[in-house]
C-alpha cells in the first residue's frame, strides 16, 4: 500500500488520504527522495525495490530531485483538511514541498544574513528612507517632462532644415545637366 501511495505522489505532487496513512507514507517516501538526491545506478535499484515502478523511479531521479537538491530534509508537508463524511475519519492532504507555487510564491526563497545586534535600529532606518525620498521622487517628476518638452522643437527643427539643404542641390544638378 506505502509503494503505491508513494507512487502516486511522486507522479501527481499531491494526494488526499488519512492522517495515519500520510504520516506513514511521510516516513516511507523521504529517505527515498534523499536517495535520489545521488543519481547512482545503485540508489535507482534501491528505490526501486521500495517503490516496484520504473516510471516512478525515473521521475523521482529527474524532475523531484532537481527541485530538492539543495533542501536538506523535510520533503513532504501534511495539511489536514477536515473529516471524511461516511466514517468521519480525519483526512490530510500530502504533498511534495517544493512543488507548491501557492506557499511559495512562484520563486525560491532566499536566506537572508541575520544579525543579532541593532535590528531594531536597522528596520526603522530602511522604513524612514524610503518615505524620504518618495517627495523627492515626486518633485523630480515635473523637471524631467519640462526637459522633454525643451528638447523636443530642437529635434524637429534640424529635420525640417535638411530637405531644404538638398532640394537646392537637386536643382543645381538638374541646371548643370541642361
Amino acid at each position: 500500500m506505502l509503494a503505491n501511495m508513494a507512487c502516486s505522489l511522486i507522479e501527481h505532487k499531491r494526494i488526499n488520504t488519512t492522517v495515519a496513512k500520510a504520516k506513514a507514507l511521510k516516513q516511507f517516501v523521504e529517505p527515498l527522495i534523499t536517495k535520489s538526491k545521488e543519481d547512482t545506478t545503485h540508489n535507482r535499484r534501491i528505490c526501486f525495490s521500495y517503490l516496484r515502478s520504473k516510471y516512478a523511479v525515473t521521475d523521482l531521479f529527474r524532475d523531484v530531485a532537481a527541485k530538492v537538491g539543495d533542501r536538506p530534509g523535510g520533503y513532504t508537508r501534511i495539511i489536514k483538511v477536515g473529516n471524511r463524511l461516511g466514517d468521519n475519519a480525519d483526512m490530510a492532504m500530502i504533498e511534495l514541498v517544493d512543488f507548491n507555487e501557492l506557499y511559495n510564491g512562484g520563486k525560491k526563497e532566499e536566506k537572508k544574513a541575520k544579525s543579532r545586534r541593532g535590528g531594531s535600529k536597522a528596520k526603522g532606518a530602511t522604513t524612514a528612507a524610503p518615505k524620504a525620498d518618495a517627495p523627492a521622487a515626486k518633485a523630480e517628476e515635473p523637471k524631467a517632462e519640462a526637459v522633454v518638452e525643451e528638447t523636443t522643437p530642437e529635434v524637429e527643427a534640424p529635420i525640417v532644415e535638411t530637405p531644404q539643404a538638398e532640394a537646392p542641390a537637386a536643382e543645381d544638378t538638374e541646371e548643370k545637366a541642361e
